[in-house]
């Protein structure tokens, strides 16, 4: 038997093929491209989505014609948060609003003062969940709300035109400030606040459970049987059900579009001081702490567009072992920031530029501007009661040595390298999709990968990045300070 992953991310769509005993097939992306039609907002077409999908599964079965034709599941993963709103025909009633949109500050506030929040989630109002943005479309386009039939998850929104079902999990859920985080499922109080209910709220399955069966055009177009569809997770904890995260002291460290230092709990633990997401894990009966930087690779990634460079072109010119520290600091909030300041409007900022600063210090700068944030992160981990000694390092800037060296020197954290492979969420998602054929939920499906390498932190570096993390925090206090007021 064949499973798919797939997953909607924010760059792109990952379909992936792999066998019953998880060896990967192959892979293929398709790009996506992100508007942002006014400064601080980020929007997708929902059926950008489904035209990707079709194009990376389209190209598993051109090129494994055979494979494909055993595929028993899919799995689903994606991008969490985004407000994919639908009327009665089920057709997008305007572009999707995506995580790392930050237009519903106001919002945030408004709805914190009408309802707990807190208590009943676990978690802050953010300008980049799910709520607060339909509370932002009901106060600017009145009419789109009124036509409101369905709100879905991007996941989601993929599995309805594979099912036909309006299906989410908890794990994702989890995201949109409607979920009771603890119990797991929605509530009327939190969705009454923003003025809907819960026949506006698909159905949940936890995400090794079937959610529905692929279409039967579909099935016929592609030449396979009506297979299941699992309740899937969002990216991050599809990441870590590909990474075997799954009990009290495991968690992994991801360097994407955004950072996330992510705990797996055997509970429902928040921490909303240092606005830690508190969230359902994609297998039942597992909860996990995530803190989450907005801007890791893309901080690097903005750079490079500034320069004129690629973000690799960029890291290969620092030395092959970090030293001493890059004497400009960096402020890594180029689109606001989650953990641990909650604050949508917070900019980046170089400080201590000199006519002598090289492209390379600058490289550096950014660096650990990124890993000083992921500390940050660490802290407010430890705050809610997570001790992670050691964690997993994914994602397209974990295969930069110098940024690891840098991040475990910063953090503290041993930095597990896992054997060449490709673990992230849309194997997750396959992993999930495998599961869901069984009755019962078994952790040994989720195993963790072989280790290649391990990287602990230097101690002479890690003191004195102690000095650089003092000021780090003390720029930001001091970069509030003199913003001006209104910039989104």
């Amino acid at each position: 038997m064949m499973h798919i992953g797939l997953d909607i991310g924010t760059s792109g769509v990952k379909a992936l093929l792999i066998s019953e005993d998880e060896k990967i097939v192959c892979s293929h992306d398709a790009a996506l491209c992100v508007s942002r039609p006014q400064p601080g907002w980020s929007e997708q077409n929902p059926d950008d989505w489904i035209a990707a999908c079709k194009q990376a599964i389209g190209r598993i079965r051109d090129t494994h014609p055979d494979e494909f034709a055993g595929v028993a599941s899919i799995g689903l993963s994606g991008q969490m948060h985004g407000a994919t709103l639908l009327d009665r025909n089920d057709r997008p009633l305007r572009p999707c609003i995506l995580w790392n949109d930050g237009r519903s500050e106001r919002e945030c506030a408004e709805l914190e003062a009408k309802v707990d929040v807190r208590r009943l989630t676990g978690n802050i109002a953010m300008a980049g969940f799910t709520a607060p943005k339909v509370a932002w479309v009901r106060k600017h386009e009145p009419d789109v709300f009124a036509k409101i039939h369905k709100v879905l998850l991007p996941k989601d929104y993929v599995r309805f035109w594979l099912t036909g079902e309006y299906i989410a999990d908890p794990s994702d859920a989890a995201g949109t400030l409607w979920l009771d985080v603890e119990k797991r499922q929605w509530s009327e109080e939190l969705l009454a606040a923003t003025e809907l209910g819960l026949e506006h709220m698909p159905g949940l399955v936890e995400g090794t459970k079937v959610s529905g069966y692929l279409r039967s055009e579909l099935a016929r177009e592609w030449g396979i049987d009506s297979i299941p569809v699992a309740g899937g997770g969002g990216d991050n904890a599809a990441t870590a059900c590909g990474m075997g995260v799954l009990s009290p002291g495991t968690g992994f460290l991801s360097l994407g579009t955004s950072g996330v230092l992510f705990a797996a709990t055997e509970r429902f633990a928040p921490n909303t001081r240092d606005a830690v997401h508190a969230f359902c894990h994609a297998v039942p009966d597992r909860w996990h702490q995530m803190g989450v930087i907005l801007s890791a690779v893309d901080s690097l990634n903005w750079f490079g567009r500034i320069t004129g460079r690629d973000a690799p072109d960029l890291v290969s010119e620092l030395p092959e072992k970090i030293v001493r520290p890059a004497k400009a600091l960096f402020l890594p909030y180029l689109s606001g920031e989650r953990t641990p300041y909650n604050d949508p409007s917070a900019r980046g900022a170089f400080i201590d530029l000199a006519i002598s600063c090289s492209t390379a210090e600058l490289t550096q700068s950014v660096l650990e501007g990124v890993a000083f944030a992921l500390a940050d992160c660490n802290d407010a981990l430890i705050h809610a009661g997570s001790h992670l000694d050691a964690v997993y390092a994914v994602g397209g800037g974990a295969r930069s040595r110098q940024w690891l060296d840098i991040i475990a020197a910063a953090t503290g954290l041993r930095l597990l390298i896992p054997e060449a492979g490709d673990y992230g969420a849309a194997f997750g998602a396959a992993r999930l999709g495998r599961a869901c054929l069984k009755e019962t939920f078994d952790p040994n499906d989720f195993k963790a990968p072989a280790i290649q390498a391990e990287i602990v932190p230097c101690t002479e570096l890690a003191e004195q990045y102690s000095a650089s993390r003092d000021r780090f925090s003390a720029l930001f206090a001091a970069v509030k300070a003199v913003r001006p007021g209104e910039r989104l």
